[in-house]
């Protein structure tokens, strides 16, 4: 990164892999996030708007060192405007798949993404086992997901406080990760009132364990061990700092190993709009930071 005056534009799985996005001006480029790589950087100056839709933001505008959206209101509302997920366009052609999503014990989600964008969702959202249900025109896809989501009793948004304490309890075997999935999958094929227009598709769990890095963090017997602390980190700041050694990627969240045995768990989201230039990535965190104790749950959500 050293002095370049490139901004960070968040993570993106979108070639199945794990990339930090820069933006200079009308420049782009990528920073692939390999296992073991050791990362050290730190905020400067003020952190602007990321735009909308691949643009620069016309304002120009400063944002929330807390805002994981990492976008003015404007900028955000056009982001909007134009969302599949977030229901304003009823007239896509596309084809889109329906899908449950699992993300630990007792923590799942139904969702809808375009066909033609594959996985990427799936590995965006942290997903850490999916299967698909069917495909077929967006109207249909709809249906079936409200449909699902009301019979089987989970939502379409799991928050990503809720996927990030799930992690250090994840079973460690393959198998007990995927019995959720297999029993809601068995469910949802068998419900009657599916719209004629979606095809339901034939099962199949895939596993996102090891494509994060997670399996380095799961500990034999499931909770039994791990990272005793997670810290995650709150916000950046001009000046603060961040640094470690990559153990594991899960959509948005960089989780660090550092040098005293803890994980430091990083949203990119909050690195979108910042200029970052390259620090000591053996040096100690000077960001504000939240810490997240291993198998203590009941009080967090």
């Amino acid at each position: 990164m050293g002095g370049e005056r490139w901004r960070c534009r968040g993570l993106s799985w979108g070639r199945g892999i794990p990339e930090l996005r820069w933006v200079r001006g009308a420049e782009t480029r990528t920073s692939r996030l390999a296992p073991g790589r050791e990362i050290g950087f730190r905020a400067v100056g003020v952190r602007h708007c990321a735009g909308a839709r691949g643009h620069v933001c016309p304002l120009g505008a400063v944002v929330p060192g807390r805002s994981t959206g990492g976008q003015c209101p404007e900028c955000a509302r056009l982001d909007r405007a134009h969302s599949v997920a977030a229901d304003t366009v009823a007239d896509d052609p596309q084809t889109f798949r329906v899908y449950l999503a699992w993300f630990g014990p007792g923590v799942a989600k139904v969702g809808i993404t375009a066909e033609e964008r594959g996985t990427t969702r799936l590995l965006e959202q942290g997903a850490v086992a999916f299967c698909w249900l069917g495909r077929g025109p967006l109207m249909a896809a709809r249906r079936t997901e409200e449909l699902l989501r009301a019979a089987l009793g989970v939502p379409d948004r799991v928050p990503y406080a809720r996927k990030r304490a799930m992690r250090p309890l994840l079973p460690a075997a393959t198998d007990e990760r995927a019995a959720e999935v297999v029993e809601l999958y068995t469910r949802a094929v068998s419900l009657p009132g599916w719209p004629e227009a979606l095809e339901r598709t034939g099962f199949e769990v895939v596993d996102h364990a090891r494509e994060f890095g997670l399996e380095h963090m799961v500990p034999p017997g499931a909770a039994a061990g791990g990272p005793a602390v997670l810290r995650v980190v709150r916000e950046l700041a001009d000046g603060g700092g961040v640094a470690g050694r990559l153990v594991a990627a899960a959509g948005p969240d960089l989780h660090l190993g550092t040098d005293d045995g803890r994980v430091t768990v990083l949203d990119t989201r909050l690195m979108s709009g910042w200029e970052l230039v390259a620090a000591d990535p053996r040096s100690v965190a000077s960001v504000p930071v939240d810490e997240l104790p291993t198998g203590v749950q009941d009080g967090l959500f």
